[in-house]
């Protein structure tokens, strides 16, 4: 049923993945969608006095209108994703020991995760973006916990350095809101832009 509620709110142009993210790539192969992948080149450096929640829906749509901008038909996808910790964006890990940092920060404590998601129209520039934001909480781990995971290589490509749908699963202990948002494509608020796409029509 699931599957069947988003392939309706697509029309029947193709759909256009604008994100080199293997985990978004399998979300959508997930509810069924055939697309393809489009790889936009987009400085996503945060710009000054911009909140974390302006941060994901400006380069959302961004990533959104410079793929669109290569494509005379379809609806194109784009989504960005941050952790947030006490109103700061922590972004992916230039190495080891800032993973560790990074981790050891989070550890013990609630995090929020932004997720901006944009959708547009390639025919026409019809589009729609919003955020979705869940709570997280990181267990308790110990520096051997800690550097055991980072030494797995997993938190190296990853804003806040866990991914929780692997090895990462284990490091938090819970979740409050959307879990696809923390893999970086809620799927709830990706059909409400369809459907709100839907109704330009």
């Amino acid at each position: 049923m699931a599957c069947e509620l988003v392939k309706r709110l697509v029309s029947e142009e193709p759909i256009v993945l604008a994100s080199s993210s293997p985990r978004r790539r399998r979300i959508l192969e997930g509810v069924d969608l055939e697309f393809v992948v489009d790889i936009p080149d987009v400085d996503e450096s945060v710009e000054d006095g911009e909140s974390p929640e302006e941060h994901v829906r400006r380069l959302a749509w961004l990533k959104a209108t410079t793929v669109a901008g290569r494509h005379e038909m379809g609806t194109v996808i784009a989504a960005d994703t941050v952790v947030v910790l006490d109103d700061r964006i922590l972004g992916k890990p230039a190495d080891g020991l800032e993973a560790i940092e990074m981790l050891k920060t989070l550890r013990g404590r609630r995090h929020e995760v932004l997720t901006g998601v944009a959708v547009l129209r390639c025919s026409d520039g019809a589009g729609a973006v919003g955020v979705e934001s869940t709570e997280v909480l990181v267990r308790l781990l110990s520096d051997e916990d800690i550097e055991g995971y980072v030494e797995t290589g997993e938190p190296l490509d990853k804003a806040g350095s866990y991914a929780i749908q692997d090895c990462g699963a284990a490091i938090v202990e819970e979740v409050r809101g959307c879990f696809y948002n923390v893999v970086g494509l809620p799927v709830a608020l990706l059909c409400d832009a369809l459907s709100r796409l839907t109704s330009m029509d």
